[in-house]
């Protein structure tokens, strides 16, 4: 996705003109906002599953040979 939206930037940052300048800055810098906040609400739902996982437990599977 940030590769799509640096792909719309950089023609608007070069032939849009002044009056599209900022709205190509943003397209050009989406993909680092989007890796910021991707690792940040990584970090809060890992840390949400880890303590669930310690309250809750988990899922135990028992496996027998049969012949």
């Amino acid at each position: 996705m940030g590769f799509i939206y640096t792909l719309i930037g950089i023609p608007i940052l070069l032939f849009g003109g002044e009056r599209f300048r900022i709205m190509a800055i943003i397209y050009c810098l989406m993909p680092i906002v989007m890796a910021v906040f991707g690792f940040i609400f990584f970090a809060i739902f890992a840390v949400i599953y880890n303590f669930l996982a310690g309250l809750l437990g988990g899922i135990e599977v028992e496996v027998k040979n049969v012949e």
